[in-house]
């Protein structure tokens, strides 16, 4: 019933008729054996037919079901989950054939409509000898409907359908999902799954159809036109189905692997960890990053970097959910498995991943991070941080390697170096010391990390806090930014508008930054700086912490941080007025920023300008 081609990936030469040479010799071990066969079934059903000296009102019949089931293999139906994008509803009028005429007039009529149908589509001439073997065989197999007793007139007819319809979509089913496994190289017992549990139901509905064909066909070969109606209905409403539902995926989905994309992502897992805490399974979080990724591109071009990721998806969609994050950042989520089963999972991806070879050399490896829920020391909002953590301690120590959290990790020499140190005060220097190096790297002109510090220790001072969480919140402006010293430089100075693969690892600042500053014992330092772009509404990230769950901290940092980068200059824009600055304040607050924050940074502003006024 499935037909289609699956997707290929790999930059292999292409042949004149655009199929990669390596996967035609690699399906020939099975399409050599099925065309063979195919054409043997061929050969006997066509001599059995003539034999049995068929009258002309039966050549007549049998013609006509030929040419209605070349109409129906020639528009397939859509369905979702099936390795080759859809079904044909030939299978009614093939089955229907079997059990009106016989198997042979069923093997030549599938064969015949296959021939023709890929034949005009100018497909291949191993794709017409697979597809038509396939088929073949199939009709072929619709014999085991003659095994029931036809004494009755009636009773017999619906085992007799029922017994030729199975063994019709076993058989197309079984060499399809076969042809599709070698070539996709996936594993066979998986796609076979997947197809059953996608098509058993319009498979049932076309064996009542074809069912109703041969009753209708019995009383008079003019009344199964009837069945015109229902198939095209079933066809047209399938279609509409298939294109809203494309349309729905579309928006979650990344365009070029097909996987989950980063919204997708986070929707899933506050999903998954939701159910973790109701039902108490575990939610195992694996991070994949390509090592290396950008030499590759810059030697091989960004075709074969493609190439690549699609490789990379195909991977690891046999295990768990698969998501890609952007660049070449993926994820995989693991509902009720332990850190055990995702250490098994991830070193099986590394495993696959590392025998992708596309020639000339070139080589793939990815790192892996792992982090489980609930676990010691593992927040529920934390889980991602900590499973990026695990995987930038993968990379630190070798690459090509899984990690999994555990609270001891090791943050980076340097900053090691300055949480040892015995003095408080003299490590929080240190470490205030690092935002000068962000904004020598970063967009903006003037002390931009400076600025955000004194605005926020100012506006803490007007929301009441003490003098320690002002300080505090002083040194967390000054830090806010601390991350983007991981972050390419030529992302943070890129002139123009960012890519969603750029903007996706620009947001990763705030983790970064957290990493870097979790290990020198400066909470609650650290946190503001994880949460200074989470929204009011919730749709910021990276935990899309909403309302009183983002700390005050961070919502003071948000609001000093929004109104300093618009009122400084960048590279890719000139600064705002101060008035135009307020006004987009206060037109985000409730929306993007705490409204009580603002109608206080609002307040705190007047009463600068008032002071400058009358002094």
């Amino acid at each position: 019933m499935p037909r289609g081609r699956a997707k290929l990936v790999g930059p292999y030469k292409k042949t004149s008729e655009g199929r990669p040479k390596r996967e035609t010799t690699r399906l020939l071990p099975i399409v050599l054996p099925v065309a063979w066969l195919g054409a043997a079934a061929v050969v006997a059903a066509a001599a059995h037919f003539t034999a049995s000296s068929p009258s002309l009102p039966t050549v007549a019949g049998a013609w006509a079901l030929l040419v209605v089931t070349t109409l129906a293999e020639a528009f397939p139906v859509p369905l979702e989950r099936v390795p080759v994008g859809g079904t044909s509803l030939a299978t009614i009028f093939v089955v229907g054939t079997a059990v009106i005429y016989g198997w042979d007039a069923a093997t030549l009529t599938a064969f015949l409509a296959m021939v023709i149908v890929e034949s005009a589509r100018h497909r291949p001439l191993t794709r017409i000898a697979y597809k038509s073997g396939v088929y073949a065989l199939a009709g072929a197999a619709t014999s085991v409907g003659t095994l029931v007793d036809r004494s009755d007139s009636f009773g017999w007819l619906i085992p007799q359908v029922a017994l030729a319809a199975t063994a019709f979509y076993v058989v197309d089913l079984t060499l399809v999902a076969l042809a599709v496994s070698r070539s996709a190289r996936e594993p066979f017992s998986l796609l076979l799954r997947g197809a059953v549990s996608s098509t058993f139901i319009a498979f049932s509905i076309m064996a009542s159809l074809a069912l109703l064909l041969a009753v209708l066909w019995e009383r008079s070969p003019f009344l199964s036109a009837a069945l015109v109606g229902p198939v095209v209905a079933i066809a047209l409403y399938q279609r509409s189905v298939h294109r809203e539902l494309k349309a729905m995926r579309l928006a979650l989905t990344d365009p070029l692997t097909g996987l989950g994309n980063h919204r997708y992502f986070y929707e899933q897992l506050e999903r998954s960890l939701v159910q973790a805490e109701s039902s108490g399974v575990h939610v195992a979080l694996c991070l994949f990053d390509v090592d290396d990724f950008k030499e590759l591109n810059d030697a091989h071009g960004h075709p074969v970097g493609d190439d690549f990721l699609v490789a990379i998806a195909s991977r690891l969609r046999q295990d768990g959910e698969a998501f890609r994050l952007g660049g070449d950042e993926f994820a995989v989520l693991l509902v009720g498995s332990g850190e055990a089963e995702a250490l098994r999972i991830a070193e099986g991806v590394l495993d696959r991943v590392g025998r992708v070879n596309a020639g000339n050399g070139v080589a793939l490896s990815v790192s892996a991070g792992i982090a489980v829920y609930p676990a010691v020391g593992v927040e529920r909002s934390e889980l991602m941080r900590v499973a990026d953590s695990a995987l930038y301690l993968a990379k630190e120590h070798g690459k090509g390697r899984v990690r999994a959290y555990r609270p001891d990790l090791l943050e980076p020499a340097e900053l090691r170096s300055l949480a040892e140190g015995p003095d408080r005060a003299a490590r929080l220097s240190a470490a205030a010391s690092l935002a000068h190096a962000v904004d020598d790297r970063d967009a903006y002109t003037g002390s931009h990390s400076y600025m955000v510090g004194e605005l926020s220790a100012r506006l803490a001072g007007c929301m009441g806090l003490g003098g320690d969480q002002v300080e505090l919140a002083r040194l967390a402006g000054s830090l806010h930014d601390l991350g983007k010293l991981a972050i390419p430089e030529e992302i943070l100075r890129k002139p123009g508008p960012l890519s969603e693969a750029e903007r996706l690892v620009l947001e990763r600042h705030p983790q970064i930054g957290f990493r870097m500053l979790d290990s020198l014992g400066v909470e609650p330092v650290a946190s503001w700086v994880l949460h200074h772009h989470e929204r009011w509404d919730g749709e910021g990230y990276p935990a899309r912490l909403g309302k009183e769950r983002i700390p005050l901290g961070s919502r003071i940092l948000f609001v000093a941080d929004a109104y300093d980068a618009m009122t400084t200059d960048r590279v890719y824009r000139s600064r705002l007025s101060h008035e135009r600055a307020m006004a987009e304040l206060e037109s985000g607050a409730g929306t993007q920023f705490d409204p009580e924050v603002v109608a206080t940074f609002v307040e705190m502003m007047k009463e600068q300008e008032s002071l400058r006024s009358s002094g």
